[in-house]
């Protein structure tokens, strides 16, 4: 069987791999996260995904390649992962008590022949109105540090939310089931 390369050091992108049984291995993409403002957010989220993989894909030239990126939409705003306290702190008010999507796109990448396919899954988020001692409390969890939109869904965050339309384990920031059947593509068929 390929060596799968996951280009991600996110826990919950390799927890969620590891979930449906595939075996892998990590090699970090070291790129630059930020997007042409032209793009629409979508098409942002792609292109992002689309390069982790290509960057990969130079160390590891025989392998399979998944690589992925989140980005959180509120109105017409990306809301990236928070600088600091200040930033999560303005991002989760924002967020309070409205609706917003989430969209994580990834690429799978065969290095050897080239062949990719790129998709983007998207789920709308409900956040319940959120009590600045709540927003206090969440950030000193240290929880909003490492996520877009400064929340994690699968952790204290799910606190957070009233109500989600989608993929639950997009929201966290890898679409299995799509990405499973992505992967038949390849020749790898997990279920």
């Amino acid at each position: 069987m390929r060596t799968i390369i996951l280009a991600s050091a996110s826990p919950r992108r390799k927890e969620l791999l590891r979930r449906i049984g595939l075996e892998f291995r990590v090699s970090t993409a070291h790129t630059d996260e930020v997007c042409d403002a032209r793009l629409a957010p979508r098409e942002c989220t792609k292109a992002l995904a689309r390069h982790k993989a290509e960057c990969v894909a130079h160390y590891h030239p025989d392998d399979l390649i998944i690589a992925a990126d989140t980005i959180v939409v509120l109105g017409n705003d990306i809301l990236n992962k928070p600088v600091d306290a200040g930033d999560a702190r303005r991002m989760l008010r924002r967020l309070s008590g409205k609706c917003h999507t989430v969209i994580t796109a990834y690429t799978i990448l065969d290095a050897a022949s080239g062949k990719s396919r790129t998709r983007a899954v998207e789920s709308l988020v409900w956040f319940r109105k959120l009590t600045s001692h709540e927003i206090e409390a969440y950030i000193k969890t240290g929880e909003p540090f490492d996520k877009a939109g400064a929340y994690g869904i699968q952790e204290f965050g799910a606190l957070l939310v009233k109500k989600i339309d989608g993929d639950y384990f997009n929201v966290m920031g890898l679409p299995i089931a799509s990405v499973a059947q992505t992967l038949k593509e390849f020749g790898i068929v997990v279920l």
